[in-house]
């Protein structure tokens, strides 16, 4: 009898793997499922292997979205599992959102019955509901916001009889949320961090919100995992239920999860057989040295307070048990390491470059095909990010055109720069581009403030995204709101808003009190409080408080008649008490209000009083900026993460500034690596057009400094980098494009000296000639006729006056206030000197809007317009 081998035991005939781009493979692409066509080889890799653990490294642009989508169509068309039992884990709940759209589109039908489909908290909270009382709640348990948390730790902190200005509550709910989002319980706290709040005292406050969220059955975000983690470890057959339900899981942005959400993966991860197995990482006995894993196992994961010490193997076998691996499901985890810039907030890049140790024998897919980018703009991402040593290496590339290349310009100072990305958009414009097309991304969020003031003098729509635009932030808020008071004791508003800022024990029943007093004389509030201080109807702890106020803004109106303007704002700050409020809030962001409240003060240098500085704000305030709106975007590197653009702008490449010092400080070599991932995110946000900016003086932390450009400027590619000139002027001064330097207000050419050398200069100044042409031909005379009379040619040595001729001219206030009515009327043919002719649209006060024939619509005061 003749016996038939199995194929798959015949030896010696090695299996056939389809070669890539080769007849059987394009032949069995054309026959796949609908949902498969359009994808590039590496994607159709990923999505079809379904078995076992699985990392996609999905550099910028190249379609992890719909990689992560189309496998779990993939999933559950091929019928590998139901909608119940598949895990997909997202960030936000916007991508979560998308991503079930995507799967109706794919499938043809509305997806239902993905319960566990959403973000690390919403799942968490949903399975800390199930088991509520395995964590000592109810099922209905409130979760807190971060004001009722802070709120909280107030109270803790008056029981212990903790000064709250020294120590504040908000500082103390940032270390816990730091521990949380480390997996660390009250107990596991090291001694070392818990010493850093309330001379030690840290761990026990850790202890008692606990046991007080618990008494409230509340959970703070950090407790949906936190507990979660807990009852997996403590009761394992509640683990195994959760791991045999879940066949699938997928994981999106993988290399931002925290330690916490690491290990909260981990535990799911193992095979259900496998349930008493955790791995020697997930114990906190394998760690990279320094790594936030080594830091955990410092703290130890056990219920005892005393933590085992670091192994550096996995325990030993014993009772002559097998050694063995653990048995992981079919797990994808799709990021990009060389976009992992959240460190900052507990991110661990560790994760993903441990990935395969993690999970034996997994399989790397590498998408580098690029679709967005150019590839002059792919090149310079590549060789920037191709300098740092803790990453797992790919290259991106494109089969698109190569493009314009990346530009790296110099400016003499930030204004400069400000004005020179201005002209550069204005241009742009110009061509019939979109501004929705165009983002400016910054470092630090106070760069924003010269180029929305910049905007706002071009008349250009703008954005802020993920944030307040400068002069909507809280700090700034106030501190105007003081400003408004010296300027008019009559607005109410701005009096209302920092009688009790800093706290003066002015409450509400106060300043009710004020109300009623201002509404039966019909005074304003400022005159109600000066009346009320008088009499006894306030108690003596209150008036007096609120009579120093009084006092207070008496002085310093009578100080604006001698003092300069900016000189009176940092007096105002500090007197007020203002300054010293966020100086000894210990928050995270205190520092950057406190930036932020010297960049105040320094723009208004540009402005000859305090008046004029506030018609300027409210023209910035005013503006009405519509979701639709077509308008520059203008945000940080950070927000900037899964955005794209044709044209970005990518202002203060600087040391100091860009990369961070404060980043290099406290974090060494991984936060310069950090900062470089940084740069790559902002490069590849362009799709068209990257354009660099460096300034060689900027102001930092209120002091004029002279920088050097950013390292990373010379680890960009020679050969994909373009220099060019500054638009905004000229780099030693004002003879020549759109302005001068803060050093222009100096007397030029003061001597008399008769060398060749000030001859030739001298004779430059007359004819107003620069290193960019003549003054005919020059941007600046075409800035001095907007704001002036004269077309003789620039007066250099009055150019100082001329700059600020936006706001007066000769005295005469330009800026008039809103309440103005305007002498134009809707659809007035209209002539402004930079912009042309066009059409008056809408008219505010003494604002209008108007569509200009060749830049579109614009909105300037009517004083800059005449009648065509």
């Amino acid at each position: 009898m003749i016996r038939m081998t199995e194929p798959s035991k015949i030896t010696g005939v090695p299996d056939h793997q389809l070669a890539a781009g080769g007849i059987a493979a394009r032949a069995r692409a054309s026959v796949g499922p609908k949902y498969l066509s359009g994808l590039n080889p590496e994607q159709r890799e990923a999505v079809e292997t379904l078995d076992g653990p699985v990392l996609v490294l999905a550099g910028a642009g190249t379609g992890k979205t719909r990689v992560l989508t189309t496998r779990i169509a993939h999933i559950l068309s091929q019928g590998r599992a139901r909608p119940a039992e598949i895990l997909s884990v997202t960030f936000t709940n916007k991508a979560a959102r998308e991503m079930k759209h995507r799967l109706g589109q794919m499938l043809g039908h509305a997806v239902e019955g993905m319960p566990w489909l959403g973000t690390f908290h919403s799942i968490g909270g949903r399975i800390l509901r199930v088991h509520a009382e395995l964590a000592q709640l109810k099922s209905n348990f409130t979760v807190l916001d971060v004001d009722d948390q802070v709120r909280l730790l107030k109270q803790l902190l008056q029981a212990e009889s903790i000064d709250d200005k020294r120590w504040p509550a908000r500082m103390l709910a940032g270390l816990i949320d730091g521990w949380k989002n480390r997996g660390l319980m009250p107990s596991q706290v090291p001694s070392g961090e818990a010493a850093m709040f309330a001379n030690g005292k840290g761990g026990k406050l850790y202890a008692s919100y606990q046991e007080r969220l618990k008494i409230l059955n509340a959970a703070d975000f950090g407790d949906l995992l936190l507990e979660n983690i807990r009852i997996f470890r403590e009761h394992p057959d509640i683990l195994r239920q959760y791991q045999q339900r879940f066949k699938f899981i997928l994981v999106d942005e993988y290399q931002d999860t925290n330690v916490a959400q690491y290990l909260w993966l981990r535990l799911l991860s193992q095979a259900p057989s496998d349930s008493s197995f955790t791995s020697p990482r997930a114990r906190g006995e394998v760690a990279s040295p320094g790594s936030a894993i080594a830091r955990l196992s410092d703290a130890g994961e056990e219920d005892s307070p005393q933590a085992e010490p670091v192994r550096t193997t996995p325990l030993p076998v014993q009772d002559g048990e097998r050694e063995q691996k653990p048995h992981v499901k079919n797990i994808c985890c799709v990021g990009d390491d060389d976009q992992s810039i959240y460190g900052w907030r507990g991110a661990e890049v560790d994760n993903i470059l441990r990935f395969d140790h993690d999970f034996p024998g997994a399989k790397v897919i590498r998408l580098e095909r690029n679709y967005r980018s150019t590839g002059h703009i792919l090149a310079a991402a590549s060789h920037l990010i191709a300098h740092n040593e803790g990453r797992l290496g790919k290259t991106l590339r494109t089969e698109d055109q190569d493009g314009e290349k990346v530009t790296v310009t110099g400016s003499w100072d930030s204004e400069e720069e400000a004005r020179g990305i201005g002209e550069e958009i204005e241009q742009i414009q110009r061509k019939g581009e979109k501004l929705n097309e165009i983002a400016i991304l910054v470092r630090a969020s106070y760069q924003m403030r010269e180029f929305e003031d910049r905007f706002v003098t071009l008349g250009l729509p703008y954005r802020v995204i993920g944030g307040p635009r400068f002069y909507e932030r809280a700090e700034i808020r106030d501190a105007l709101a003081y400003l408004r008071v010296i300027n008019s004791p009559a607005d109410d508003l701005a009096f209302e808003r920092i009688v009790n800022v800093p706290k003066r024990g002015l409450g509400d029943a106060t300043v009710q009190m004020l109300h009623d007093h201002a509404r039966k004389r019909r005074i304003p509030l400022f005159e109600a409080a000066r009346a009320v201080v008088e009499t006894d109807e306030l108690k003596p702890k209150a008036r007096g408080s609120l009579r120093d106020v009084v006092a207070q803004f008496d002085r310093w109106r009578a100080q604006r008649e001698v003092t300069a303007h900016t000189d009176l704002a940092q007096i105002v700050l500090d007197e007020s008490g203002y300054t010293e409020m966020w100086q000894k809030d210990r928050s995270a962001d205190a520092a950057g209000r406190l930036e932020n409240l010297k960049e105040l003060v320094r723009s208004m240098e540009e402005f000859e009083n305090l008046q004029g500085f506030l018609e300027h704000i409210s023209l910035v305030m005013d503006r009405d900026s519509g979701a639709d709106e077509d308008a520059v975007s203008l945000m940080t590197l950070h927000s900037a993460k899964g955005l794209e653009f044709d044209n970005v702008f990518l202002p203060g490449w600087e040391e100091g500034l860009f990369p961070s010092q404060r980043t290099l400080d406290e974090q060494g070599r991984a936060g310069l690596e950090e900062e470089r991932r940084l740069g790559h995110v902002g490069l590849t946000r362009a799709r068209r057009r990257a354009m660099i900016y460096f300034a060689t003086n900027r102001r930092i932390h209120g002091t004029w400094s002279t920088t050097i450009p950013s390292r990373f400027l010379d680890e960009l590619p020679a050969a994909n980098v373009e220099i060019t000139e500054s638009k905004g002027g000229s780099a030693w001064g004002g003879t020549g494009g759109y302005g001068a330097s803060r050093f222009d207000d100096m007397e030029a050419f003061g001597s008399t000296y008769s060398t060749p050398g000030w001859q030739r200069a001298q004779a430059n100044r007359n004819r107003g000639g620069g290193r960019n042409g003549g003054g005919g031909s020059g941007g600046f005379e075409e800035e001095a006729a907007t704001f002036s009379s004269s077309s003789s040619g620039p007066d250099f040595g009055s150019f100082s006056s001329r700059r600020r001729a936006p706001l007066t001219i000769e005295g005469e206030l330009v800026a008039k206030s809103t309440g103005t009515t305007s002498e134009f009327s809707l659809s007035d043919r209209v002539f402004h000197q930079k912009f042309g002719y066009g059409r008056v649209t809408k008219i505010d006060g003494n604002k209008l809007t108007i569509a200009f024939d060749k830049t579109g619509e614009k909105k300037v005061v009517d004083s800059f317009v005449q009648r065509a």
